[in-house]
């Protein structure tokens, strides 16, 4: 782990491998140690850049407001790194398409894994889906909180808990719980919103983009996938990847990786 100074607050970051830069940007509910798969495999032809976004895992809170999608081009911009493809997982997904619009000169490529985008509006169905699966948690219980977090994302709506592998949901949960507290720190600080925001705007991304979903994911994020693809001029949508929810990387490691080896460009 490496830690560099970004507008007065470190960023936590791993750097690994030589060639191309690619930028892993992790869910939510996560932090970069959910690249863990996803490291080794790119770095044997890229420099890989796995990222904890601001104040979660061990980057550090700034003093001042900040946004996610310049944090990503200040790191860039620290590190002497003109551009770079940037690969998200959820909210970090998130981060990636806002900084593909913001700073479009810096992007080569983005690749996207159950990733909603800026302006999302969650259908009534979703809502329910939660209500159905998780309902009411106390939120000052983060352990509680993280295993309904886990059921709704990493689980699925299709799934039930006894089909997924255990270690996977207890990592999950380990690193949900610790999300949940990033977050609770983060609503103390101005942080900054992408402006227009990105659902608007894809059409502007003009850069290759590939999206993905797992089959047991939500249907709002396989539908949102298929939306990225059609309006991005030059996108691309895997299909649903089986027995897979919300976490590709971590659950279904073997194809992204072939996905990001054939999508990413070597030069």
């Amino acid at each position: 782990m490496t830690k560099i100074d970004i507008n007065g607050a470190g960023l936590a970051y791993d750097d690994a491998g030589s060639g191309t830069v690619v930028v892993l940007l992790h869910a939510g509910i996560a932090d970069r140690r959910m690249w863990r798969s996803q490291v080794p495999a790119l770095a044997e032809r890229h420099r890989v850049l796995a990222l904890d976004l601001r104040g979660y895992g061990e980057s550090e809170l700034p003093p001042a407001p900040f946004t996610h999608h310049d944090d990503v081009v200040g790191l860039l911009d620290a590190l002497g790194v003109d551009r770079a493809a940037l690969v998200g997982c959820s909210f970090g997904g998130r981060v990636a398409v806002d900084t593909a619009l913001a700073h479009p000169e810096r992007i080569t490529a983005v690749a996207l894994f159950g990733a909603p985008v800026s302006g999302t509006e969650w259908s009534e169905e979703t809502e329910q889906v939660w209500e159905d699966l998780v309902g009411d948690v106390d939120p000052a219980d983060l352990a509680a909180t993280a295993a309904g977090e886990v059921r709704f994302w990493v689980v699925g709506p299709t799934r039930r808990p006894e089909d997924v592998d255990p270690g996977l949901i207890r990592f999950a949960e380990e690193m949900d719980r610790l999300a949940l507290a990033a977050e609770q720190a983060l609503s103390a600080v101005e942080v900054g919103e992408l402006d227009p925001p990105a659902i608007d705007r894809l059409g502007d991304l003009g850069m290759p983009v590939l999206t993905a979903a797992g089959a047991d994911d939500l249907a709002d994020i396989r539908r949102l996938a298929d939306r990225i693809a059609d309006e991005a001029p030059h996108g691309t949508r895997l299909p649903d990847i089986p027995d897979a929810a919300h976490l590709l990387p971590l659950e279904r490691p073997d194809a992204v990786n072939a996905a990001l080896l054939d999508f990413l460009p070597a030069r």
